[in-house]
C-alpha cells in the first residue's frame, strides 16, 4: 500500500516516522517549504537541516531508519489544481497541512475516492481533548478546538496526535502486509 502524505511539517514528518518504523515501505512526501529553526521543536527534522527542501531531509531521515522504503519525495505547493494527480497512485492520503482551507480542499477533493486521514487542533498543550472522528471516508484526529493561531505548537501534543492518526492508518487492510508485524 502507498501512502501519500500531503505535507510533512509536525504531523506529516511524524505520522511518516511511525509508519517507516513500524515497516511501512511505500510514501510519497509532498510539501514546498524548508526546515526552518522554528520547527524543530516538534518536527523530524535537524539544525544541520535548517534550509533545506522538508521533503528533501525527511526522505534522509527516513533512510537512516531503514534504507530499503521507497520514499518519492516531491517539492511542490498543493492546490486544487494539482492535488488529485499528486495523490493519483497514492491508496491513502495523510492531511498535514497548517491552514484550514488546505485541510478542507483535501478532503473535498477525495471525499468518495480515497481515505484521507486529517489533524484538526493540534496546538496548545492539553491532551485531554483529543479525540478522533469518522466522516465518510476521512478520519480527523485532534481537539477541534485549538488550532496554531490561537496557541502555541508543542511536540507532546502534536506527537500524540500524530501518533493516533497513525495508530487508525496501521490498522487499515492491506498496510502492513506482513501479519505477524501487526
Amino acid at each position: 500500500m502507498k501512502i501519500g502524505i500531503a505535507g510533512v511539517g509536525g504531523i506529516g514528518s511524524n505520522v511518516a516516522l511511525n509508519l517507516v518504523r513500524s515497516g511501512v515501505m511505500q510514501l510519497k512526501l509532498v510539501d514546498f517549504d524548508r526546515v526552518e529553526p522554528g520547527n524543530l521543536n516538534r518536527q523530524f527534522y535537524f539544525a544541520d537541516q535548517v534550509g533545506l527542501f522538508k521533503v528533501d531531509a525527511l526522505k534522509v531521515n527516513l533512510h537512516r531508519i531503514d534504507p530499503s522504503a521507497h520514499l518519492e519525495a516531491q517539492v511542490r505547493r498543493i492546490d486544487a489544481q494539482n492535488c488529485a494527480e499528486l495523490f493519483h497512485d497514492c491508496d491513502l492520503i495523510v492531511e498535514g497541512f497548517d491552514r484550514q482551507a488546505d485541510k478542507k480542499m483535501l478532503i473535498e477533493i477525495f471525499a468518495d475516492k480515497k481515505q484521507v486521514v486529517c489533524a484538526c487542533g493540534i496546538a496548545g498543550s492539553d491532551l485531554a481533548d483529543i479525540r478522533s472522528r469518522r466522516i465518510g471516508k476521512s478520519y480527523i484526529v485532534g481537539d477541534f478546538t485549538t488550532d496554531c493561531h490561537q496557541a502555541r505548537l508543542f511536540s507532546h501534543k502534536v506527537t500524540t496526535v500524530a501518533n493516533h492518526m497513525s495508530e487508525f492508518i496501521l490498522c487499515q487492510p492491506g498496510v502492513l502486509n506482513d501479519p505477524a508485524s501487526k
